[in-house]
């Protein structure tokens, strides 16, 4: 075991044992960060308008303080972002995430302390390390470069604070010891503009030895595809041999994993999957070794979790519960309060918990990006294990995708779902495939099975194969490429699906 190996590995056996403490002790742990973030709000102008002084127990807490959207807290962040403090939180904000969410307003900006980077997303940066060196003592992912590729990575000045994506605040704010192995410099990974950032990777990278890569899966195709252009190179291990670990998240990977075979051909790859977002991180795949795809929720980084039941919420019913009362196998909206100012916070994402010992849980969807037009309650999970399954079926290779509902046209017609694919490799028979979809998406949501019942009251789904970079071309055109934006698996509107159509044409 080299020494740097050996160093990282002491250091995280105390780390690893205090996963392994939230693990078997999950609510005491997440009581203690819920007294811990009401202790620390008692003078914010938030505290006193809720009297958080007297909040003692969670009941009261959920009885005191409203459930959460974006546009709720946003007048208290437009004072935050106007130089004003001590609003939300304590500590003072100077940092903001811009994000484009699923909101009314353009872009949302979330609070980011210096305690939210910390004890959360470096903390989490760490763990992946300390996780993923246990149990490959003999890693040689110290050794080497890493490539971690955000989003545009811009940053403005406003008054006292900035804004940018979350990976320009964290570049910004990164802790000297993730510095050196680092393979972009700070110039690069701050340029705006995505297609002269891609030049100026792929020139900087193609000959270093990049051991670990960072990123979106989506978006790294991309990045894979040009590189491929530029050297002339059969695979991306021709490129970067020693090529170990790829630490993902954003989109679910299921549907990427037969592209990413043939990018990086090697059984000793090995993936993990984490779920973060600007409000903060939540999971990640620490028994990743194992091939098993449900993520640990992490108890212990300044959040507390309540959970909205989807049926629940899509009917209006806001109620929340906490961890303790979750039921395995429902699909529940995640509600956070943070040591970033955000409370009880629904950030928009849908979660079903495979187990209670220890908190595992897998991403279904958004709560705005599913289909439920007619009752069937289609999920983004579904909608990728299908998508997956049929590629499988019939040896084909899918870039994107995306799937909205056609309504009844007349009194005679049905209504039914219109997916839109761009492939890399497409299957010799179209039907066949939407076959393989539609059978899988009936095993595996009953909803959708009773719905498409002799076809009564959903028909068969219809299709459209577009061209290359068609999906690409759409971000470009509302201003979002880059590794932090992502496709609208599903929705319940043909907006984003005519957006499409329109420049396939």
């Amino acid at each position: 075991m080299a020494l740097l190996n050996t160093i990282i590995n002491q250091y995280g056996t105390k780390r690893l044992k205090e996963i392994d403490f939230f693990k078997k002790n999950p609510i005491e742990v997440q009581e203690n960060m819920f007294k811990k973030l009401i202790k620390n709000s008692y003078q914010t102008e938030f505290g006193r308008k809720y009297d958080i002084q007297s909040i003692k127990s969670i009941n009261k807490f959920a009885e005191n303080i409203p459930i959460n959207e974006y546009e709720d807290l946003l007048p208290y962040i437009n004072r935050i972002l106007n130089g004003e403090q001590n609003i939300l939180i304590s500590e003072p904000v100077n940092w903001f995430a811009k994000s484009s969410g699923t909101t009314s307003t353009r872009s949302k900006y979330i609070p980011i302390t210096k305690l939210s980077l910390q004890k959360c997303h470096f903390q989490s940066g760490k763990d992946i390390y300390f996780i993923y060196n246990n149990f490959y003592p003999d890693t040689k992912i110290f050794n080497g470069k890493t490539l971690s590729i955000g989003g545009s990575t811009s940053y403005t000045k406003d008054n006292n604070s900035y804004s940018g994506d979350l990976s320009a605040i964290i570049l910004k704010n990164l802790p000297w010891w993730s510095g050196n192995n680092m393979a972009l410099s700070k110039g690069i990974s701050l340029i705006p503009e995505w297609d002269r950032k891609l030049n100026e990777i792929i020139q900087t990278t193609y000959n270093k030895n990049i051991v670990q890569i960072v990123g979106v899966p989506s978006w790294l195709m991309v990045l894979f595809r040009k590189l491929l252009d530029f050297t002339g190179k059969k695979n991306i291990l021709e490129i970067w041999k020693n090529l170990e670990l790829f630490v993902h998240g954003g989109v679910n990977f299921e549907p990427y994993q037969e592209i990413y075979k043939k990018y990086i051909p090697s059984i000793s790859m090995n993936y993990f999957e984490t779920y973060n977002a600007s409000e903060g991180f939540f999971g990640l795949q620490d028994e990743f070794y194992r091939n098993k795809k449900d993520l640990l929720l992490m108890l212990d980084y300044e959040i507390f979790y309540e959970f909205i039941n989807l049926s629940d919420y899509n009917s209006g019913n806001l109620k929340a519960i906490p961890l303790s009362e979750i039921s395995l196998d429902k699909n529940y909206v995640m509600v956070i309060t943070t040591n970033g100012g955000l409370w009880r916070y629904i950030i928009g994402d849908t979660i079903k918990f495979t187990s209670k010992n220890p908190y595992r849980f897998i991403l279904t969807g958004r709560t705005k990006h599913f289909i439920n037009l007619f009752g069937e309650e289609l999920m983004v999970h579904n909608a990728d294990s299908a998508v997956f399954y049929a590629c499988q079926q019939t040896n084909s290779l899918i870039k994107e995708y995306t799937a909205a509902p056609i309504m009844f046209e007349n009194k005679e017609s049905q209504g039914r779902h219109e997916w839109i694919f761009e492939f890399i490799q497409k299957p010799d028979d179209m039907n066949l495939f939407m076959n393989y979809l539609d059978k899988k998406l009936q095993e595996i949501n009953s909803d959708y099975e009773a719905k498409r019942y002799k076809g009564i009251n959903l028909a068969f789904p219809s299709y459209t194969t577009v061209k290359e970079g068609i999906f690409e071309k759409v971000l470009e055109n509302k201003n979002k490429l880059g590794g932090q934006n992502k496709v609208p698996r599903l929705s319940n509107d043909r907006k984003f699906l005519k957006e499409i159509l329109t420049i396939n044409d």
